[in-house]
């Protein structure tokens, strides 16, 4: 059993590794127009032993370790629980982050649009993924045993019809949609596709167990979390904030109040602590604390400050620790080839189908909706985390992890260019995205004469 000292050291090793690889991938990616947030995922899967174990299997090991004999008994690593607590933490930060800048005005202004297309995105994919999910149990390979066809087929749904959340925020972000309609609905529509996703997961879950209270525990808990949030919580909040600014006005000073900042962070562990105790998982209880936060001042600074340590040091340890469960040489086996191609076409006919068509039917232009569904066809995070559950839950074997991972980074891969063509071809028709939607470009002007010097080049 290593000692405390050794697994530090360790653990300082495989921090530094895993930001050298990172940052490395980030600047590969960057001509590829990928968020930062793909890169860490990717870096995840190198590090794991589908790169990394490939290539060299001795130091892959050596250098993040996954299990730990002591006698007959092989049990986790006290390095892999140190790395999954860090980056849950930082999946906890980052989605208050998420939450906290979320235009809850814009929002309100387009609740149809977003609500129509909402459930377009989430039943399409349920349907044709509970399908394949019930064929998958049929083939045998994929769930353990004693999962039954129903089961089977409600976790491949969820694993469908899921959006990656957190990573589709950092993708809006860094195309500089945050404060447009486009964003917006994204993001609202991403949230209600996970809540479904996550009941779902919740369901199979305990009927695996033989006890429905988790389901039960997972609704009316994440029903009653979000009311006091949204009518007990908000209002303290602001009178907290209200008080704060009152009491520190008339000191000109960039730095945050202790008072408030041990607050905030107080907020944000309870909030982690309860949704994930209740089965609804803490990225959602964070994203509810950060949007019922009182805008201002004050919020904008302490996001500022978490944004560092949260995006370059916490979050990229989730990655790895989903890249460590990962093996994907299982994709060179015949029926797992072929049930990786049926997953792939599921999720991309039923995820961007499904949205484009409910888009446009709410009267969005054809770049908006295109744009939509390819951001909402993102997966990442949140199918990382769905397959973690249902590994550590028994239910799903690591053929069917390897296959939805890969889905999960080919999806998400694709999110941000495909997002950016009909983004760019907007623009090229005079179009550019608003809080009101797509908006002419100003001074753009179709039918404006070409002179002829430039005609004559």
């Amino acid at each position: 059993m290593p000692t405390l000292f050794e697994v530090t050291t360790h653990f300082f090793l495989q921090l530094a590794v895993i930001l050298i690889v990172y940052r490395v991938f980030v600047l590969l990616f960057r001509g590829l127009r990928q968020a930062q947030v793909v890169a860490m995922m990717v870096a995840g899967f190198a590090l794991g032993p589908s790169v990394l174990g490939w290539v060299v299997p001795a130091a892959q090991q050596w250098l993040f370790p996954t299990e730990l004999a002591i006698g007959t008994t092989t049990i986790a690593h006290p390095n892999l629980s140190v790395i999954y607590v860090l980056g849950q933490l930082g999946l906890v930060l980052y989605m208050f982050m998420v939450g906290a800048s979320f235009k809850l005005d814009i929002l309100g202004a387009h609740s149809r649009q977003a609500s129509a297309t909402s459930a377009a995105g989430v039943l399409v994919p349920l349907l044709i993924g509970g399908l394949t999910g019930w064929l998958l149990v049929s083939a045998g390979g994929f769930f353990t045993a004693g999962v039954e066809s129903w089961q089977g087929a409600l976790f491949v749904a969820a694993a469908v019809a899921i959006t990656a959340f957190p990573m589709l925020a950092w993708i809006i972000y860094d195309a500089g949609l945050i404060d447009t309609r486009l964003g917006t609905m994204s993001l609202s529509c991403a949230a209600v596709d996970d809540a479904c996703a996550w009941v779902l997961l919740a369901t199979v879950v305990a009927t695996t167990k033989d006890s429905m209270s988790t389901a039960v525990l997972a609704v009316g808990g994440g029903l009653c979390y979000l009311l006091f949030m949204v009518f007990v919580a908000r209002r303290a909040l602001a009178r907290f904030d209200t008080w704060i600014v009152a009491r520190d006005r008339g000191e000109h000073t960039s730095s945050i109040p202790l008072t408030y900042l041990s607050v905030v962070l107080i907020t944000i562990l309870l909030a982690g602590w309860f949704t994930d105790y209740v089965g609804i998982y803490s990225v959602f209880g964070a994203f509810i604390a950060g949007a019922v936060m009182p805008r201002g001042e004050l919020l904008e600074r302490t996001l500022g400050r978490f944004e560092p340590l949260v995006a370059y040091l916490l979050l990229p340890a989730f990655f790895i620790y989903s890249g460590l469960n990962t093996e994907l040489s299982l994709i060179f086996e015949p029926a797992v080839l072929i049930a990786a191609l049926v997953i792939l076409v599921v999720a991309f006919a039923g995820k961007f189908g499904a949205v484009y068509f409910a888009a446009r039917w709410q009267g969005m232009s054809r770049h908006e909706a295109g744009s939509m569904g390819a951001l909402a066809n993102a997966r990442g995070l949140m199918e990382l985390i769905l397959l973690n559950i249902g590994l550590t839950a028994g239910l799903i074997t690591s053929a069917l992890y390897t296959v939805l991972a890969l889905m999960a980074i080919i999806t998400t891969f694709a999110a941000g260019p495909v997002q950016h063509l009909f983004q760019r071809r907007a623009w090229r028709n005079g179009y550019v995205f608003g809080p009101s939607g797509e908006a002419p470009r100003p001074g753009f002007h179709r039918n404006k004469p070409v002179p002829s010097a430039q005609r004559a080049q």
